[in-house]
């Protein structure tokens, strides 16, 4: 039967011991070159073997991937919070992420951008997806309870969409108009409804954005989310409402499909155009800089290693996850899809 690793070591080990011995005999006996010659052919066996004892004591008592904090090949599961009016576009992304990495399981909730931040200083997340970077505060803070700063970085442009019902008479608005009906001083015809009734990113960018930190009038109302406040204005033939783009360019279900042919979006006064021009938010309006609601889609990971995260970042910010931002009219922020002008001649 052959011999182990571990055996032809513990020989070496003892055919060291013995021309070491014979090494001392032979230099009280005089015969220092015979045992000198005994010990050096020897010891190219030893120094194999102590090379490989080590190597494989390395190896086998190097920590876990798991106990490291990091990923288990076992149990490739991680959670991340997403803002609620980024869910269209998100759930496509995870859609082809999944189809490309079976084996990965990433668990995602849904939900306002403040809770999506409370998740990730609590720990019980390892990514967020929100319309904002990370504040120095908020750095600082995930840097000392951390020991390194999270990654950030935006992914896609969005712009939040007004919508009115289809029967709605009025359908174009001057920023002063947005301000006034936000502030609860505008026409008082109209039925304010935002996306949600706490936090979200759409509440937080309107009152930095038009508002200027001041409040919301009492006239506007929150529903419950996205989803609702589309139902809310196509049932209501005097409403406004508020909401991420992706809910009414990348509609996900029939009754959502039903729902979105009773709403349209208003048109909004436009930056650097000429006077009295008003705009959609499209890929074109938001590249160029000329629809005024505009707020970006980022990423904040948790990852200081190649994780499941990092992966899945990677995605996002690669050609496919780039092309599927675009396909819901999103512009994409990684890569520019741009059309390039060429002059074909037929042959002759």
């Amino acid at each position: 039967m052959p011999k182990t690793s571990g055996s032809r070591c513990k020989t070496s080990i003892k055919r060291f011991g013995t021309f070491l011995a014979a090494f001392v005999f032979c230099m009280e006996a005089g015969e220092f070159t015979a045992a000198l010659r005994k010990i050096i052919f020897s010891m190219k066996y030893w120094t194999i073997c102590l090379a490989a004892a080590v190597l494989f004591a390395a190896c086998d008592n190097r920590p876990s991937i798991n106990n490291a904090g990091k990923d288990s090949a076992a149990n490739n599961t991680i959670r991340v919070s997403v803002d609620e009016s980024f869910e269209p576009v998100i759930t496509e992304q995870l859609k082809v992420f999944g189809s490309s990495y079976p084996n990965t399981n990433i668990i995602t909730e849904y939900k306002s951008e403040a809770d999506c931040l409370r998740d990730l200083q609590k720990d019980s997340v390892r990514m967020v997806i929100i319309s904002r970077e990370l504040s120095r505060d908020e750095t600082k803070f995930f840097n000392e309870k951390l020991g390194f700063q999270p990654e950030f970085a935006e992914l896609a442009k969005d712009a939040v969409a007004v919508i009115i019902n289809v029967k709605s008479a009025d359908s174009i608005f001057t920023h002063n108009d947005l301000k006034q009906l936000l502030s609860g001083t505008g026409n008082s015809k109209l039925h304010v409804a935002i996306d949600g009734n706490t936090a979200t990113s759409t509440v937080r960018y309107l009152r930095d954005s038009l508002l200027r930190g001041a409040a919301f009038g009492k006239n506007v109302t929150g529903a419950k989310n996205s989803e609702d406040l589309i139902n809310y204005i196509a049932a209501t033939p005097n409403a406004i409402g508020f909401i991420g783009i992706s809910w009414v360019t990348n509609p996900q279900s029939k009754q959502q499909e039903e729902a979105l042919k009773q709403v349209k979006m208003g048109l909004v006064e436009c930056k650097n155009c000429d006077k009295d021009v008003y705009a959609k938010p499209t890929q074109q309006t938001i590249t160029f800089n000329q629809y005024p609601l505009v707020r970006g889609l980022y990423y904040v990971l948790k990852e200081n290693y190649p994780g499941i995260g990092s992966r899945f970042v990677n995605f996002l910010s690669t050609e496919r996850g780039q092309l599927i931002f675009k396909r819901a009219l999103l512009v994409p922020s990684k890569i520019q899809f741009n059309r390039r002008t060429t002059n074909i001649k037929e042959s002759e």
